[in-house]
């Protein structure tokens, strides 16, 4: 298994492995997609207190969860890359925050249309939402940071460092309806309670699920991409590269 994986992290047998897996990621995450907005918009009942508003949540509960899987696996592959200098590590956590800043935004963009009908405001400064925009924050930081330095390297260690630090926030986004009083709802099916006692009709259910679960491939279809991206500018003087793309 470690042969694989110390296989897999050299760029060129990364980029080919990407070039294999991301098409077929997309594909399914189109469909998966395509699926579950059809559902979620025609086939699932309305709710009896907030008629079709909810179906906002087809959206909105994708991107903020994927806002917390994003920074998460920043976080992880933050460590790695300060831990062991792996550059792929590196590539990965200034590819990945551009798409964990768009879905934040997503989510608080749903979030505060959903708001109005429900709360009767677009924003309030809740505990979530709160710390949701300061997970948008650190986001672009990250971002801004790997435009702050000429060399790659450089960046990529201070995004790093950027991406460790903040990641004490995602916790806090995640807990911050149960550690304060808040408007904003609890989980309704990313948690172990909603698991074992489900607060959402199956109806209402299964295009939910299958939103995340195309929501999750949509992100690593791209972030593959982006990844490729990345090593591809990283290593445009190594022999494989000027072999992929000859001049």
């Amino acid at each position: 298994m470690w042969t694989w994986f110390h296989r897999l992290a050299s760029p060129p047998s990364f980029y080919r492995f990407a070039d294999l897996l991301a098409p077929w990621l997309l594909a399914l995450a189109l469909l998966l997609l395509a699926i579950g907005t059809y559902a979620g918009l025609f086939l699932a009942p309305a709710d009896y207190q907030q008629g079709d508003a909810f179906r906002v949540i087809y959206v909105h509960v994708p991107a903020a969860a994927l806002s917390l899987f994003v920074y998460s696996l920043m976080a992880v592959s933050a460590a790695i890359a300060l831990i062991w200098r792996m550059k792929l590590a590196e590539c990965a956590v200034v590819a990945a925050a551009p798409i964990g800043a768009s879905f934040t935004a997503l989510a608080l963009l749903t979030g505060m249309l959903w708001g109005k009908p429900t709360w009767g405001a677009y924003w309030v400064w809740d505990a979530r939402l709160t710390s949701e925009l300061v997970l948008l924050f650190l986001y672009m930081g990250v971002i801004g940071l790997n435009q702050a330095y000429s060399d790659a390297r450089t960046a990529a260690r201070a995004c790093a460092w950027l991406a460790l630090v903040g990641v004490v926030n995602v916790p806090i986004v995640h807990y911050s309806v149960q550690w304060w009083n808040s408007l904003h709802q609890g989980s309704t099916i990313l948690s172990l309670d909603a698991i074992r006692d489900p607060k959402i009709s199956g109806a209402m259910l299964w295009p939910l699920l299958l939103m995340l679960f195309g929501s999750f491939t949509f992100f690593f279809a791209v972030w593959l991409r982006r990844l490729q991206n990345e090593v591809l500018a990283r290593e445009r003087g190594a022999r494989w590269v000027q072999e992929l793309v000859p001049s």
